[in-house]
């Protein structure tokens, strides 16, 4: 064969990657006008449901931004990545939700929810590259200003938590008697539920350095607290029970909390409270929303109905996270868990299934995408 002679081998292959292009570039137009038979046939011929434009934008975004849940169940169920992100972080639950399509951001947030609990996706994201927690608790650490800080400069509490901790203090004290805070920190909701006057005021640390420090600011001593040093997993079984307990921990995730909530039968009285620190996937508004459903349905096989509270955040301002490595908040919006223990009074169950309908009524992905929308277009993203 002379050299001017075609390769029929590179030739087939040429043309059966052009017809694969084509057939991608359909489906992200398809996609995007939301015809979801359109969609399916694409993906019966062959079309690739993961292929993405030069922005990272995938045929889920656009069919999740143009509210075909025919279009969006077909993706999923080819294979699509619900976790997949465009080149500014933006997920299809987000598309969804900036475009006000509500009913497929809760078919999104089912289907991360279930594949989730299954593969652990995000889990093994938000884990990667992090400071496990044994190791933090053999770092030394320093108290600067309104911070405290680890040996590589990254946060472990900020002083711009304080209006999040007195809401907290507020829910786990609402039924008084005794409390438990989990994570001593900067002593911040450990202030806020001495306000409350609780019957006994329980609080466990685990690093020896912020130990010292409370001591040196007389938690030890002070009447109806006790003060355990150690790690969560080694004493708590020897306390309790409790009618309101708090969680907020540093370099653990989700698997430690899940641990966690597993005691929580036994930590916490018939109509107790826990709360705890909603940090969860912080950079990724729907990747944050599941971790939430997740902990919500957990704790409800538990037998603790769960509502969130949306607050409001403006972490804009420069200074904040100034001399900071790493920010460990990005989000418009916080959400305050109370999870309340089934068997208490009448009034508080009553009170409790309130908040349940209040929260079904308005949930969160709802809250979010009024959020979002407002956030995204300000990026200019989905």
């Amino acid at each position: 064969m002379s050299t001017g002679d075609a390769d029929p081998q590179q030739a087939a292959s040429d043309v059966a990657e052009d017809e694969e292009h084509a057939l991608e570039v359909q489906l992200l137009q398809i996609a995007a006008s939301g015809d979801g038979a359109a969609v399916a046939a694409l993906l019966e011929r062959g079309a690739e449901p993961a292929c993405e434009t030069d922005d990272g934008v995938t045929p889920l975004m656009l069919a999740a931004e143009a509210g075909s849940t025919e279009a969006v169940h077909a993706l999923l169920e080819a294979g699509a990545p619900w976790h997949a992100q465009d080149r500014k972080g933006h997920t299809a639950g987000e598309y969804a939700s900036g475009s006000g399509r509500r009913e497929v951001v809760r078919q999104l947030l089912d289907w991360a929810v279930k594949a989730e609990l299954i593969l652990g996706t995000i889990s093994r994201r938000e884990s990667r590259g992090a400071v496990p927690n044994r190791d933090y608790l053999g770092s030394s650490i320093k108290y600067e200003g309104g911070r405290l800080v680890d040996e590589q400069g990254e946060g472990v509490m900020m002083d711009w938590e304080t209006p999040l901790m007195r809401r907290h203090a507020e829910i786990i004290c609402r039924g008084g008697g005794d409390v438990l805070n989990v994570g001593f920190g900067m002593g911040i909701i450990d202030g806020f539920i001495q306000e409350h006057k609780p019957r006994s005021h329980t609080i466990i640390e685990a690093h020896p350095d912020v130990y010292a420090f409370a001591c040196s600011q007389g938690w030890d001593k002070r009447p109806g607290v006790r003060l355990v040093q150690g790690r969560w997993q080694d004493v708590i079984d020897q306390l309790g029970p409790f009618d309101g307990v708090f969680f907020d921990t540093y370099g653990e995730y989700y698997e430690d909390m899940h641990d966690l909530h597993l005691r929580l039968p036994r930590l916490l009285r018939p109509g107790g409270v826990y709360s705890f620190f909603n940090g969860l996937a912080p950079d990724n508004m729907f990747f944050h929303l599941v971790y939430g459903e997740i902990a919500r349905r957990e704790l409800s096989r538990l037998g603790l109905e769960t509502s969130y509270e949306p607050v409001p955040m403006d972490m804009s301002a420069k200074e904040v996270w100034e001399g900071v490595a790493n920010r460990y908040w990005h989000l418009p919006v916080y959400f305050v868990p109370t999870c309340i223990m089934a068997g208490g009074a009448s009034d508080e169950r009553q009170q409790a299934q309130q908040q349940v309908q209040a929260a079904e009524q308005r949930p969160e992905q709802q809250a979010i995408g009024e959020q979002q929308g407002t956030a995204a277009a300000a990026e200019g993203g989905s």
